[in-house]
């Protein structure tokens, strides 16, 4: 019966994939995709510098040493703390200026943080971290410094070598000629494990690189990621509009702009550039304190006050980044507790996965505050909303069933997919504006929803599935091992009976929960699409394979009524499943074009 439900199971994906084959090539409906994030300087425009325009050139390489060193120490001198929570309108959204600096660095850069590195007393290299709103603002007053420095980022490693190789283009000392100086191998290594090249050097070998590598397509995705960093770089002085507008319709001020209302503001920002330059860091303290009070108040009546201050708290106590911490520590104690029949550690286990579902839920509410919408809408947002809703599901189930088991499976779910969003670089961490199409019908908040809390409880019960797995292949190894050795079955080696019994419980409870709720999510989903694009089914991928996602769990239901060995089979099917999901939610998205393009 087994083999008859496997082999039903294959024939029909494989005529699922004969009729998906024509929606592979479906281009989105208009409104799918989330709207672009563009600068608001287009190439050719005159650029407008808010601090005054930069007075410096490129620095010749033998000053370019002791010109890090001082910015090094002026770094350290400053304090931007004032400015970090004004408002600025970036890409049709007002947001704070940490958030705006921290984006553009990360776009620029591939991190969050602009890093230097510099020898230190004993000639070894040495890492220094610079606060990203102190990049931003030093892009914009004093360009040329970064011109020649490792700044942009370029993600694709034969096309970083292709550049790199040809030698870097610097400025000879004391002229503004560009030379080329030839890199060793040493040197090029280390440029390749940098991953960061400096907009010079990119602008010395672009056209020889776009003319060897244009119509390759990796090269050419690769060369378009690293246009748009120095797009960034280039038009970073554009983004400081942070000037409110006289109403609610008219669009947000640049500080560079002549505007009765902001003379003081450009003044200040003037003045404050000056000092930038000259190195007074007491006096651009002052300054930054005084622009942090003038610029509120100018038509304060559109000014935000408490958006900023959830974005500004949403910012600093990264709660997503604790959350996951707070998950291992409850995941650790939790599996400890379990093993030793500890209640103390079983309850410091609770404690801390109570501690990070908090946290957590609080990352994903001020998330939703600062968005204005559900904030379930690009891959970053899904995860955190996976991991959410399993955990809190897990938590009612521990309550209910008094098992520790679940509690274990939410801080391992939670620690697992949060670490991957937070650190993995996962698109959609920059809060955006709502696709067009995902604010049709309230009817695909409720899909959506319902779909990732299916994901979420496929998430669990593959981890109760791995506790299942390594407790039955482990008692089985210590069985082996005690025949081999002559010994006799104690009763510890007898104990994993009553633990995989519960761990089959539990396995079987969240994966009937998961079928149920995927299903319903799908029908959802049929309403939705009949109501959007005015049909139940279009065999897109993404439908497709939910709904093989679905059967898969159908077969274990089956499989629990004709199978003798059917705990075991189902934690297997639980795992396939598991991957199966993981297609679904990541691969379909990234490999498969279709009419789920904003997921």
């Amino acid at each position: 019966m087994i083999r008859r439900g496997v082999v039903f199971v294959m024939l029909f994906a494989a005529v699922l994939a004969g009729l998906i084959a024509p929606a592979w090539g479906q281009a989105a409906p208009e409104g799918n995709a989330h709207p672009e994030m563009r600068p608001s300087h287009a190439e050719g425009d005159m650029i407008r510098y808010p601090f005054g325009p930069p007075t410096g050139g490129p620095v010749g390489e033998a000053a370019l040493a002791e010109a890090v060193e001082r910015k090094i120490a002026f770094s350290r001198a400053v304090d931007l703390s004032p400015l970090r929570s004004l408002a600025v309108n970036d890409g049709g959204r007002v947001k704070v200026l940490a958030t705006l600096a921290e984006e553009t660095v990360s776009e620029i850069t591939g991190r969050r943080r602009y890093i230097e590195f510099v020898e230190d007393t004993s000639g070894k290299p040495r890492s220094v971290a610079f606060d990203a709103l102190f990049t931003l603002i030093d892009m914009v007053i004093d360009p040329g410094f970064y011109d020649q420095r490792p700044l942009v980022h370029i993600e694709y490693l034969p096309l970083r070598r292709a550049i790199v190789e040809r030698g870097l283009v610097e400025v000879r000392d004391g002229a503004n000629r560009f030379v080329l100086r030839p890199l060793s191998d040493e040197d090029v290594e280390a440029y390749l494990r940098l991953t960061r090249v400096s907009p010079l050097t990119i602008q010395g070998h672009h056209e020889a690189i776009r003319n060897a590598y244009e119509m390759q397509d990796p090269y050419r995705q690769g060369m378009q990621r690293m246009y748009r960093s120095l797009q960034r770089f280039s038009s970073a002085p554009e983004s400081f509009l942070v000037v409110a507008p006289g109403r609610q319709d008219k669009q947000w001020r640049h500080l560079a702009e002549e505007y009765p209302a902001s003379i003081e503001a450009r003044r200040l920002a003037v003045a404050f550039g000056q000092a930038w330059r000259a190195g007074d860091a007491e006096r651009v303290n002052a300054l930054a304190q005084q622009l942090a009070e003038v610029l509120p108040t100018i038509n304060a009546e559109h000014y935000p006050t408490t958006r900023r201050a959830l974005e500004v708290l949403y910012i600093q106590a990264r709660p997503f980044v604790l959350g996951y911490w707070a998950y291992l520590f409850a995941l650790v104690t939790l599996l400890i507790g379990m093993g030793t029949q500890r209640r103390g550690l079983a309850w410091m286990g609770t404690a801390f996965l109570l501690i990070a579902v908090t946290m957590h839920a609080a990352g994903f509410v001020l998330r939703c505050l600062i968005a204005e919408r559900f904030a379930i809408q690009n891959q970053f947002e899904s995860m955190t909303g996976v991991s959410l809703f399993a955990s809190i599901l897990a938590l009612g189930l521990m309550a209910w069933r008094r098992q520790l088991l679940f509690g274990a499976a939410a801080a391992a779910t939670g620690f697992l997919i949060l670490i991957t969003a937070t650190e993995a670089r996962i698109p959609g961490q920059v809060i955006g504006r709502e696709a067009a199409i995902l604010n049709t019908s309230v009817l695909l908040k409720y899909h959506v929803t319902t779909v990732l809390v299916s994901y979420g409880l496929i998430a669990l019960g593959f981890i109760l599935s791995l506790f299942y797995l390594g407790t039955h292949y482990g008692s089985k190894a210590g069985t082996l091992l005690a025949k081999v050795e002559g010994t006799s079955e104690t009763p510890a080696a007898k104990a994993p009976s009553r633990v995989l019994r519960d761990l089959d419980r539990a396995t079987m409870i969240v994966l009937q929960l998961a079928f149920w709720t995927l299903g319903v999510g799908i029908l959802l989903g049929a309403w939705w699409a009949d109501h959007s694009w005015g049909r139940w089914w279009a065999f897109d991928p993404k439908e497709t394979w939910a709904l093989i996602t679905w059967i898969i769990y159908l077969i274990v239901i089956h499989v629990r009524i004709t199978s003798r060995r059917r705990e075991l089979v189902t934690a297997w099917l639980s795992v396939l499943g598991f991957i199966v999901m993981l297609w679904t939610y990541f691969g379909v998205n990234l490999l498969l074009p279709g009419l789920h393009a904003y997921a």
